[in-house]
């Protein structure tokens, strides 16, 4: 994908194991990756940070998941999710009545392309803003409490 990473958060870990298993050589090729990029540009802890895939699709499981990831803070592990294009705002709005107003919030859009947004803001600060054009383009979520 554009800026997809085979094996990190895109399909491919099956069939690098099985070449793997089959002793067959595995080159990875430097590429943009969304969660490096969105780490990168968000200025959130980059040395030390967890990503999660996808968060379950509904409440109450998602908030539960996300409180989980909220509280699991002990070290400042920075925490990075994606969602589904059209499950955007979805979970958007899940962030916003979930997670505390100190908890800061990264939304990065559209990585490497024209339009790319990238915007850190306290979860307090995003409830007074417009939020973000997101709905059906590729994004990652990143929290630290």
């Amino acid at each position: 994908s554009e800026a997809g990473c085979p094996a990190v958060a895109d399909p491919g870990a099956n069939l690098v194991a099985l070449a793997q298993a089959r002793n067959i050589p595995v080159v990875p090729l430097v590429g943009p990756s969304s969660l490096l990029l969105s780490l990168m540009a968000s200025g959130l802890n980059g040395q030390c940070f967890a990503f999660h895939g996808y968060l379950p699709a509904k409440d109450p499981d998602r908030q539960k998941a996300l409180r989980d990831l909220e509280g699991d803070q002990e070290e400042a592990a920075n925490q990075i999710f994606i969602e589904t294009p059209y499950r955007n705002q979805a979970l958007f709005d899940t962030l916003l009545k979930t997670c505390s107003p100190q908890t800061r919030l990264t939304v990065a859009t559209d990585l490497t392309l024209p339009e790319e947004s990238i915007k850190t803001r306290p979860i307090g600060a995003w409830k007074k803003e417009t939020p973000p054009e997101f709905e059906r383009r590729p994004t990652v979520f990143l929290i630290l409490a």
